[in-house]
C-alpha cells in the first residue's frame, strides 16, 4: 500500500508496521532478536509492529537496527539557511586584513633591503 494524504493516521501505522515486519524478515531476525538488538521490549515491537503509537525513540532505535537510520535524510532532508540568513552571513565576512594590530601603531615604510 503507497502512504498517501487520505490515508488515516492508523492506516499508516499499520503499512509502517507492516514494512517493518518485512524488514526484520528480510534481516532474517526473530521479533525478541530485534527487540533485544534494539533495546526495546519484545512486547513494544509486536506492538509497533501491529500499528501502535509509539515513541519516537523507540522507532529511531528500530530503524537503526534495521539499517532505515540513514534514509530519514530523504524524508527530512537538513534545512538550508534562508536567502536573508545568507546575506547576514555575507555581511560579517572578513574582507580585508587590518593594518593595525600587528606591532605598534606606528607606521615604518618599507624597503627592499639593497638601500643600506
Amino acid at each position: 500500500m503507497k502512504i498517501e494524504d487520505t490515508l488515516t493516521d492508523e492506516a499508516i501505522l499499520v503499512e509502517i508496521g507492516d514494512r517493518l515486519v518485512r524488514r526484520r524478515l528480510e534481516f532474517n531476525l526473530t521479533q525478541a532478536a530485534l527487540a533485544k538488538e534494539a533495546g526495546v521490549g519484545k512486547r513494544t515491537l509486536e506492538r509497533v509492529e501491529a500499528g501502535a503509537t509509539a515513541q519516537l525513540t523507540t522507532i529511531i532505535r528500530l530503524f537503526r537496527v534495521l539499517d532505515l537510520l540513514p534514509k530519514l535524510d530523504q524524508i527530512l532532508p537538513e534545512s538550508k539557511p534562508t536567502p536573508i540568513e545568507v546575506m547576514t552571513r555575507k555581511g560579517k565576512e572578513r574582507k580585508r586584513a587590518s593594518s593595525r594590530g600587528r606591532g605598534s601603531d606606528k607606521e615604518e615604510s618599507w624597503t627592499w633591503g639593497d638601500d643600506q
